[in-house]
Protein backbone atom coordinates (compact mmCIF):
# COMPACT_ATOMS: atom_id res chain seq x y z
CA UNK A 1 0.00 0.00 0.00
CA UNK A 2 1.49 3.40 -0.99
CA UNK A 3 2.40 5.80 1.83
CA UNK A 4 -0.22 8.45 2.71
CA UNK A 5 0.07 11.74 0.88
CA UNK A 6 -1.42 15.20 1.22
CA UNK A 7 -3.56 15.85 4.23
CA UNK A 8 -3.34 12.19 5.37
CA UNK A 9 0.48 12.23 5.61
CA UNK A 10 1.91 12.65 9.14
CA UNK A 11 3.73 15.96 9.74
CA UNK A 12 7.49 16.11 9.38
CA UNK A 13 8.97 16.15 12.94
CA UNK A 14 11.56 18.69 11.83
CA UNK A 15 8.84 21.14 10.77
CA UNK A 16 6.81 20.90 14.00
CA UNK A 17 7.28 23.85 16.35
CA UNK A 18 8.53 22.96 19.84
CA UNK A 19 5.44 24.45 21.48
CA UNK A 20 3.23 22.14 19.38
CA UNK A 21 5.06 18.98 20.42
CA UNK A 22 3.80 16.69 23.17
CA UNK A 23 5.31 17.42 26.54
CA UNK A 24 7.10 14.04 26.69
CA UNK A 25 8.80 14.68 23.34
CA UNK A 26 9.89 18.18 24.34
CA UNK A 27 11.30 16.91 27.64
CA UNK A 28 13.16 14.13 25.85
CA UNK A 29 14.76 16.55 23.37
CA UNK A 30 15.69 18.94 26.16
CA UNK A 31 17.29 16.08 28.10
CA UNK A 32 19.32 15.05 25.03
CA UNK A 33 20.55 18.62 24.47
CA UNK A 34 21.46 18.98 28.15
CA UNK A 35 23.40 15.71 28.10
CA UNK A 36 25.27 16.78 24.95
CA UNK A 37 26.26 20.08 26.60
CA UNK A 38 27.47 18.22 29.71
CA UNK A 39 29.62 15.90 27.60
CA UNK A 40 31.12 18.85 25.75
CA UNK A 41 31.86 20.64 29.03
CA UNK A 42 33.60 17.55 30.45
CA UNK A 43 35.77 17.22 27.35
CA UNK A 44 36.74 20.90 27.40
CA UNK A 45 37.56 20.71 31.11
CA UNK A 46 39.78 17.69 30.51
CA UNK A 47 41.65 19.40 27.67
CA UNK A 48 42.21 22.55 29.72
CA UNK A 49 43.63 20.43 32.54
CA UNK A 50 45.96 18.60 30.15
CA UNK A 51 47.19 21.87 28.64
CA UNK A 52 47.77 23.27 32.12
CA UNK A 53 49.86 20.24 33.08
CA UNK A 54 51.91 20.55 29.91
CA UNK A 55 52.62 24.27 30.42
CA UNK A 56 53.54 23.85 34.08
CA UNK A 57 55.67 20.82 33.34
CA UNK A 58 57.67 22.61 30.65
CA UNK A 59 59.52 20.84 27.87
CA UNK A 60 58.13 19.56 24.61
CA UNK A 61 55.35 17.62 26.30
CA UNK A 62 53.57 14.48 25.12
CA UNK A 63 50.37 13.62 23.29
CA UNK A 64 47.68 10.96 23.63
CA UNK A 65 45.23 9.50 21.14
CA UNK A 66 42.52 7.34 22.70
CA UNK A 67 39.96 5.39 20.66
CA UNK A 68 37.23 2.87 21.53
CA UNK A 69 35.87 0.05 19.36
CA UNK A 70 32.54 -1.63 20.08
CA UNK A 71 32.98 -5.34 19.26
CA UNK A 72 30.15 -6.69 21.38
CA UNK A 73 27.74 -9.27 20.02
CA UNK A 74 24.06 -8.75 19.26
CA UNK A 75 23.03 -9.80 22.79
CA UNK A 76 24.51 -6.59 24.26
CA UNK A 77 23.63 -3.01 23.38
CA UNK A 78 25.87 -0.21 24.63
CA UNK A 79 23.92 2.40 26.62
CA UNK A 80 26.70 4.26 28.45
CA UNK A 81 30.45 4.71 28.00
CA UNK A 82 32.73 6.65 30.37
CA UNK A 83 36.47 7.25 30.00
CA UNK A 84 38.48 8.77 32.85
CA UNK A 85 42.11 9.84 32.44
CA UNK A 86 44.02 10.44 35.69
CA UNK A 87 40.76 10.99 37.57
CA UNK A 88 39.27 13.43 35.05
CA UNK A 89 36.37 12.39 32.82
CA UNK A 90 37.38 12.95 29.21
CA UNK A 91 34.49 11.15 27.49
CA UNK A 92 30.87 10.40 28.42
CA UNK A 93 28.21 9.11 26.05
CA UNK A 94 24.76 7.82 27.07
CA UNK A 95 21.74 6.28 25.34
CA UNK A 96 19.19 5.05 27.87
CA UNK A 97 16.84 3.90 25.10
CA UNK A 98 19.52 1.57 23.67
CA UNK A 99 18.49 2.61 20.15
CA UNK A 100 21.50 4.41 18.67
CA UNK A 101 24.74 4.23 20.65
CA UNK A 102 25.37 0.54 20.01
CA UNK A 103 25.31 1.16 16.24
CA UNK A 104 28.50 3.25 16.44
CA UNK A 105 31.36 0.79 16.07
CA UNK A 106 34.20 3.23 16.82
CA UNK A 107 34.59 6.32 19.02
CA UNK A 108 37.27 9.00 19.11
CA UNK A 109 37.61 9.37 22.87
CA UNK A 110 40.46 11.86 23.33
CA UNK A 111 43.16 13.52 21.27
CA UNK A 112 45.43 16.16 22.74
CA UNK A 113 48.50 17.04 24.81
CA UNK A 114 49.25 15.43 28.15
CA UNK A 115 52.08 15.73 30.63
CA UNK A 116 54.99 13.31 30.17
CA UNK A 117 55.06 10.53 32.73
CA UNK A 118 52.76 7.90 34.17
CA UNK A 119 49.04 7.98 33.40
CA UNK A 120 46.04 5.83 34.29
CA UNK A 121 43.04 5.28 32.03
CA UNK A 122 39.77 3.87 33.42
CA UNK A 123 36.83 2.71 31.31
CA UNK A 124 33.26 1.83 32.33
CA UNK A 125 30.96 0.42 29.66
CA UNK A 126 27.31 -0.33 30.46
CA UNK A 127 25.22 -2.60 28.25
CA UNK A 128 21.57 -3.58 28.10
CA UNK A 129 20.68 -7.11 27.16
CA UNK A 130 18.93 -7.73 23.85
CA UNK A 131 17.19 -10.81 22.50
CA UNK A 132 14.20 -12.19 20.64
CA UNK A 133 11.64 -14.84 21.47
CA UNK A 134 12.60 -16.85 24.53
CA UNK A 135 15.59 -14.53 25.04
CA UNK A 136 13.52 -11.33 25.14
CA UNK A 137 13.92 -11.31 28.92
CA UNK A 138 17.52 -10.07 28.42
CA UNK A 139 16.22 -6.54 27.83
CA UNK A 140 15.41 -6.36 31.55
CA UNK A 141 19.06 -6.68 32.56
CA UNK A 142 22.07 -4.36 32.39
CA UNK A 143 25.70 -5.47 32.38
CA UNK A 144 28.81 -3.46 33.27
CA UNK A 145 32.35 -3.96 32.02
CA UNK A 146 35.30 -2.15 33.61
CA UNK A 147 38.80 -1.77 32.24
CA UNK A 148 42.01 -0.07 33.33
CA UNK A 149 45.22 0.72 31.51
CA UNK A 150 48.41 2.38 32.72
CA UNK A 151 50.96 3.84 30.33
CA UNK A 152 53.99 6.10 30.28
CA UNK A 153 53.81 9.13 27.99
CA UNK A 154 57.26 9.83 26.61
CA UNK A 155 58.59 13.34 26.05
CA UNK A 156 57.85 14.36 22.46
CA UNK A 157 55.98 11.07 21.79
CA UNK A 158 52.41 10.13 20.94
CA UNK A 159 50.75 7.41 23.02
CA UNK A 160 48.04 5.59 21.05
CA UNK A 161 45.60 3.74 23.30
CA UNK A 162 43.21 1.51 21.37
CA UNK A 163 40.49 0.04 23.61
CA UNK A 164 37.69 -2.32 22.68
CA UNK A 165 34.59 -3.65 24.35
CA UNK A 166 34.23 -7.36 23.62
CA UNK A 167 32.84 -10.62 24.93
CA UNK A 168 35.07 -13.07 26.72
CA UNK A 169 34.54 -16.77 27.25
CA UNK A 170 32.32 -19.07 25.23
CA UNK A 171 28.65 -20.07 25.18
CA UNK A 172 28.98 -21.63 28.64
CA UNK A 173 30.18 -18.34 30.18
CA UNK A 174 27.41 -16.65 32.22
CA UNK A 175 26.03 -13.54 30.52
CA UNK A 176 27.03 -11.21 33.36
CA UNK A 177 30.69 -12.27 33.03
CA UNK A 178 31.01 -11.91 29.25
CA UNK A 179 31.38 -8.11 28.81
CA UNK A 180 35.01 -7.01 28.96
CA UNK A 181 37.17 -4.02 28.02
CA UNK A 182 40.82 -4.33 27.01
CA UNK A 183 43.34 -1.76 25.77
CA UNK A 184 46.53 -1.81 23.73
CA UNK A 185 49.09 0.99 24.10
CA UNK A 186 51.52 1.93 21.32
CA UNK A 187 54.03 4.77 21.48
CA UNK A 188 54.95 6.41 18.18
CA UNK A 189 56.37 9.68 16.92
CA UNK A 190 53.66 12.35 16.42
CA UNK A 191 54.40 12.60 12.68
CA UNK A 192 53.60 8.89 12.32
CA UNK A 193 50.19 9.15 13.96
CA UNK A 194 48.35 9.05 10.65
CA UNK A 195 50.36 6.16 9.22
CA UNK A 196 51.52 2.74 10.32
CA UNK A 197 52.85 2.81 13.89
CA UNK A 198 56.47 1.91 14.40
CA UNK A 199 57.07 -1.64 15.57
CA UNK A 200 58.32 -2.40 19.05
CA UNK A 201 61.87 -2.63 17.78
CA UNK A 202 61.62 0.68 15.88
CA UNK A 203 61.08 1.35 12.20
CA UNK A 204 63.95 1.84 9.75
CA UNK A 205 64.31 5.61 9.13
CA UNK A 206 64.18 6.92 5.54
CA UNK A 207 67.37 8.17 3.83
CA UNK A 208 68.46 11.58 5.04
CA UNK A 209 67.80 14.49 2.68
CA UNK A 210 70.72 16.94 2.26
CA UNK A 211 69.84 20.59 2.83
CA UNK A 212 68.62 22.17 -0.41
CA UNK A 213 68.89 18.94 -2.42
CA UNK A 214 67.15 15.66 -3.17
CA UNK A 215 67.70 12.52 -1.19
CA UNK A 216 70.82 10.62 -2.23
CA UNK A 217 69.83 7.09 -3.27
CA UNK A 218 71.55 4.27 -1.41
CA UNK A 219 73.91 2.15 -3.54
CA UNK A 220 72.42 -1.09 -4.84
CA UNK A 221 74.33 -4.07 -3.39
CA UNK A 222 75.85 -6.52 -5.89
CA UNK A 223 74.38 -10.01 -5.40
CA UNK A 224 76.94 -12.62 -4.35
CA UNK A 225 76.64 -16.09 -5.91
CA UNK A 226 75.85 -18.76 -3.37
CA UNK A 227 74.52 -22.28 -3.07
CA UNK A 228 71.05 -23.00 -4.35
CA UNK A 229 68.32 -22.65 -1.75
CA UNK A 230 67.03 -25.91 -0.38
CA UNK A 231 63.28 -26.64 -0.50
CA UNK A 232 61.33 -25.11 2.36
CA UNK A 233 60.30 -27.50 5.10
CA UNK A 234 56.59 -28.33 5.27
CA UNK A 235 54.65 -25.96 7.49
CA UNK A 236 53.66 -27.06 10.95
Amino acid sequence: MPPPTGADAPPDPASVRPEDMPTAVRMRRLEQKTQALKERAWQLKARVQMLKEQILGGGVGAQALIAHANDMGSSFRLIKLIYTLDGTQVFVRTDETADNLYKTKAFDVFSGPIAPGNHTLAIVATYRGHGYGVFEYLSKYTFTARGNSTFIAGEGKLSKIDCRGHEKGGPTMPMEKRPAVSCKVTEVSPEKAGGTPASAGGATPPPATPAGGAATPAPTPTPTPGPAASPAAPGK
